[in-house]
């Protein structure tokens, strides 16, 4: 029997995935759905959330008969409490934003926004292999749909494309962690996966870094994330603050004991994570779009998410993933906001922005200064927990992640140089200056309950909260920041954003294409992909097609001669057999005319043939 706890589970993930899936479906037979689209999916966004907060709550657990060895399992546990409320909450706040937003209407986005958003839940509550396999393939196809929701746009498309498949080639290393879970005797559970046998335990933890790290947009796969600005800001807000690329890390936080029992694998995702962090940092300082500058600073903060994961620092990573989300999202919409109202992306086009458009201009500063790790504001806090525990591990290790600290003060505060200038007014697509426009309270509201949790998110990563989160997470008390660290990031932060604001900050050019990963990305993954998929739709066609046609030519004309054969033959001795028998009964007709003297002659005619048989045989 279900319970109400249990009922509440079920709910958080189905009730979005139905409503998306039935504005999909229904605006393929009337229009009228697109008018109420906005309206349906911030009604089901605002129940979800009010169900992920019950849940965080409740904690249920759920299961169902699924595939052999496995249930499709959901729990809610401390982690998923944790993320989960989060989730839903932005979904809410980017969904109002989007009802202002004219670029993205109708049952298709909010359709696909809302089943993007129900996989990314089953993602964070996943207790078994299966489960999340579902999860990551639908967040996938929902995510390539978004980024190239402007179908009739080549150049959108192709990003989307660009995405997915470098994703995707990274998700078979999912496929290949289940596997191994199953040839080492761990069985599909997630909690279980450690237990797997030691040699298959290597290929369990390789796969699972892979699929983390692709949909993390960490390390070798960052590209992709500067391909996937192409979709709208919606998108963009929802896509790299609290859903796929933010649960590419979280896996990682739910899957810690396995890299832990590697060894190797905890150490090379602690150095991954951190690199991306260090080179990411140093590409969003160079950007000059102000969404590529947010995409290459998504990487750069989930790398922290990825060292925590790998040095066991599971409460700092989750804070750090709820902190980042707040303040990532509010920095997205208020871009997708000043491209509504200037048409123009370009850092230097929004210059004076904030003064023009205060209520934005605050919010998104806010969200600034928390990405820079401004001192009380939460990314301070977080990223010291991460470190805190980077250093039990190594000291160079938490060198690299006080240089990432410092990229991160330089890039936000490149930001808040920008768009509070004086002395040049705001600036449209073409560089001439705008009149100001009136942002919709749709887009203003959501900017200032960001702002809010950008200012706040940081109680995970302190005390007492952050004692009881270590606790549930890390099995102890944990490693926590001193005064020391935490005044010594406080001071670098405060030193590097005053900086920036008074002489600029330099860009160095071998950051500003990305470190040219669009090329490696190119050359190494969608390129061959995309050479084998035409080389396979030749086969099909040439090979597949040409069989099935010819088959088909050959059944035809086959059935042709069958005709030929049935109309000359079988029809015409039919025809014959017929004709012989309406002669037959002709004949046999005229004997029975009704004349006496022909019944005795017939009569005469038997009796003779009668007799001369008798004779005969006689």
């Amino acid at each position: 029997m279900t319970t109400p706890a249990q009922l509440v589970l079920w709910s958080l993930v189905a009730l979005p995935a139905a409503a998306g899936s039935a504005l999909l479906l229904a605006r393929l037979y009337s229009d009228t759905v697109d008018r109420v689209a906005a309206a349906v999916s911030v009604a089901v966004a605002a129940a979800t959330a009010a169900l992920a907060t019950a849940a965080a709550v409740l904690r249920p657990a759920v299961g169902v008969a699924f595939v052999a060895g496995a249930d499709f399992g959901l729990r809610v546990d401390t982690l998923a409490a944790t993320v989960v409320p989060v989730v839903a909450a932005v979904t809410l706040l980017v969904l109002v934003f989007a009802t202002g937003d004219p670029e993205v209407t109708g049952g298709r986005f909010h359709g696909m926004m809302l089943l993007f958003a129900s996989a990314a839940l089953i993602t964070a509550t996943a207790t078994t292999l299966p489960t999340l396999l579902l999860a990551w393939e639908l967040m996938g196809a929902a995510s390539y749909a978004l980024i190239g929701y402007r179908w009739g746009d080549d150049e959108r498309v192709s990003a989307g494309l660009t995405a997915f498949v470098t994703t995707r080639s990274a998700d078979l290393g999912l496929y290949l962690a289940a596997g191994a879970a199953l040839a080492g005797g761990a069985g599909l559970a997630l909690s279980d996966l450690a237990a797997a046998s030691p040699g298959w335990r290597h290929v369990l933890a390789a796969g699972l870094l892979v699929a983390a790290l692709g949909k993390a947009a960490q390390l070798p796969f960052s590209f992709w994330l500067s391909r996937a600005m192409h979709g709208p800001s919606p998108v963009s807000a929802l896509l790299h603050s609290a859903a796929m690329v933010a649960m590419g890390a979280y896996l990682l936080l739910r899957t810690a004991p396995v890299f832990t029992v590697t060894g190797w694998a905890a150490t090379a995702a602690a150095w991954i994570g951190m690199a991306t962090a260090v080179l990411l940092g140093a590409v969003a300082v160079t950007q000059r779009d102000l969404k590529q500058l947010l995409a290459a600073s998504t990487a750069a903060q989930l790398g922290f998410v990825v060292v925590a994961a790998a040095v066991g620092s599971i409460s700092g990573g989750a804070a750090q993933l709820v902190a980042h989300a707040c303040t990532k999202a509010g920095l997205f919409l208020a871009a997708g906001a000043w491209l509504t109202l200037l048409g123009t992306k370009r850092i230097a086009d929004l210059r004076g922005a904030a003064r023009v458009w205060p209520v934005i201009g605050v919010s998104a500063s806010v969200s600034a200064l928390a990405l820079a790790g401004v001192a009380p504001l939460p990314l301070w806090a977080t990223k010291d927990a991460v470190l805190a525990a980077a250093l039990d591990h190594s000291r160079w290790l938490y060198v690299a992640g006080l240089a990432a600290t410092a990229l991160s003060a330089a890039y936000s505060a490149k930001i808040l140089a920008t768009i509070w200038r004086r002395d040049v007014p705001v600036a449209g697509a073409e560089g001439e200056p705008r009149s100001p426009a009136a942002p919709t309270v749709y887009e203003q509201l959501p900017l200032v309950v960001l702002a809010a949790g950008a200012a706040l998110g940081g109680v995970l990563a302190l005390p007492p909260l952050a004692g009881v989160l270590s606790r549930a997470l890390d099995g102890g008390p944990g490693v926590h920041a001193g005064v020391a660290e935490l005044a010594g990031s406080a001071l670098l932060t405060a030193v590097v954003v005053l900086a920036v604001l008074r002489w600029g900050v330099p860009e160095p050019r071998w950051a500003l294409d990305w470190l040219g990963l669009g090329r490696i990305t190119g050359a190494a993954v969608v390129a061959p992909t995309m050479a084998l998929a035409r080389g396979l739709a030749r086969f099909d066609d040439r090979v597949l097609d040409r069989g099935v046609q010819s088959v088909a030519d050959g059944t035809l004309r086959l059935a042709a001669a069958a005709s030929i054969v049935d109309r000359r033959g079988v029809d015409a001795v039919v025809d014959g057999l017929a004709a012989g028998t309406r002669r037959l009964g002709a004949w046999a007709r005229t004997a029975q005319g009704g004349q006496l003297h022909r019944y005795y002659m017939a009569a005469v005619v038997a009796l003779a043939a009668g007799v001369l048989l008798l004779v005969v045989v006689r």
